[in-house]
């Protein structure tokens, strides 16, 4: 199958939707307490830091989605203008980060949903694996459709949050000092808050999917990322003015906490569903993104060829999504501690940045006709600064949690040996 077997059927608003709606999940409602804790209010610095390397990695998605878009970006990119092995590793590296994410988003979610109703954990989460399945499998405009109601969904309940509580419960006071723990507290919380942009290049993995995609693509990464950052400044001003820096690091649901400092009994109900909501369309695209990650390896032969198959009416990688929800199954099985799981996706994620942006520079300096065709494309100079700039930053990141949690550095260094060894055997056996 090629490319040209799939729908056009991504706008822009679908590109944020993706874009935006990958990006803020979990994190959002994590991440600031432990940010918190060690930078205080400047916390909100380290946000910006935090989305440097983001930006940067984020212009070369853009240029790439605009000189040579594709399904299955994050795998045909690193093939084409790295190496073929090269792009295998990272596509291999990512089905662990995959499972690893569907797997933090359905328990994170079905924690939320049973602050309201008790809800028996592991079922739940199949259960929710099944939605997304069907979300996506009957076309993607019916995902991206879902995607766009419950990001509208969660944008609004945001906006009670950042609105009523700016007007009635911020006391700038609860601000200062702005550097409890000096400079350094506010650069070590940096890594923290890197997750909160993790996956704001969501539309690229669909990129033959996308209509116009050389100029929607980098117009909607753009806004998706530019949304983000605003978006978690104000929660976190938000949170900051109402809490403090030390209640708000101390506690384990810092929304909910903060929400019901000034929205008494109708925080529970407003914060569960905006989680439900901003989680769940999260894991509606990642099924999107995981998906095409298979499919584009199945049409080049490195994973089974049923991968790369389409359905004829609904025009969806119907098999790759079968194997997502099977995989996804299969990772409930994985330890249920957040520390391991946020490593085993952070780090081949951080692995695919990295390599992404060693492919611009490549484009930049070896293939001047993508180039020249690219709609959104820096001047060469700043392209590749951007593009080299964005590779140390994620290779760096890489090492960050080493000393947190050992485990998933040895569970992807293990699954990486079996991926080549499994690599080898098809190209030893004929007609696999």
């Amino acid at each position: 199958m090629t490319d040209a077997t799939l729908a056009r059927r991504i706008d822009l608003w679908g590109v944020v939707a993706l874009g935006l709606g990958t990006a803020v999940g979990v994190s959002i409602f994590s991440a600031i307490a432990p940010a918190a804790k060690v930078a205080g209010p400047a916390m909100l610095f380290s946000a910006l830091l935090a989305a440097l390397p983001m930006y940067l990695i984020a212009v070369s998605y853009a240029f790439l989605g605009s000189a040579c878009p594709a399904s299955g970006a994050s795998f045909v990119w690193p093939a084409r203008f790295l190496h073929p092995t090269w792009g295998f590793c990272i596509g291999w590296a990512r089905i662990v980060a995959n499972v690893g994410a569907i797997v933090v988003l359905a328990l994170v979610l079905v924690r939320y949903a049973s602050m309201l109703v008790p809800l028996p954990t592991k079922p739940t989460m199949l259960g929710v694996l099944a939605l997304a399945l069907v979300a996506n499998l009957f076309g993607v405009h019916i995902a991206t459709r879902v995607q766009k109601v419950l990001l509208v969904g969660m944008l609004l309940l945001f906006a009670v949050f950042v609105l009523w509580g700016g007007a009635s419960a911020v006391d700038p006071a609860r601000l200062q000092p702005l550097f409890p723990h000096g400079l350094h507290g506010m650069v070590a919380a940096t890594p923290l808050l890197m997750g909160l942009f993790f996956g704001i290049e969501a539309a690229t993995e669909a990129g033959a999917e996308v209509t116009d995609s050389r100029r929607t693509i980098p117009l909607g990464i753009a806004l998706s990322i530019g949304s983000a950052t605003l978006l978690y400044l104000a929660v976190g001003f938000v949170a900051l003015g109402v809490l403090g820096g030390d209640a708000l690091g101390a506690s384990d649901a810092p929304i909910l906490d903060a929400a019901k400092g000034f929205m008494g009994p109708w925080a529970t109900p407003l914060v569960v569903l905006a989680a439900v909501l901003s989680i769940g369309k999260s894991l509606n695209a990642l099924f999107a993104m995981f998906s095409r990650s298979l499919y584009a390896m199945g049409t080049t032969g490195m994973l089974p060829s049923a991968l790369g198959r389409v359905h004829p009416r609904w025009q969806t990688p119907h098999v790759a999504l079968f194997a997502v929800f099977l995989l996804g199954c299969a990772g409930l099985l994985l330890p249920m501690e957040l520390t391991f799981l946020f490593l085993a996706v952070n780090i081949p994620n951080l692995l695919k940045y990295g390599s992404i942006c060693f492919a611009a520079a490549r484009v930049v300096e070896r293939h001047p006709e993508l180039y020249d065709a690219a709609a959104f494309k820096p001047g060469r100079r700043r392209m590749r600064i951007a593009a080299y700039g964005g590779a140390v930053s994620a290779f760096l990141l890489i090492f960050v949690g080493i000393e947190t949690d050992g485990r998933p550095y040895v569970l992807l260094l293990v699954w990486m040996l079996v991926g080549l060894v499994f690599l080898q055997t098809r190209r030893l056996t004929p007609g696999a």
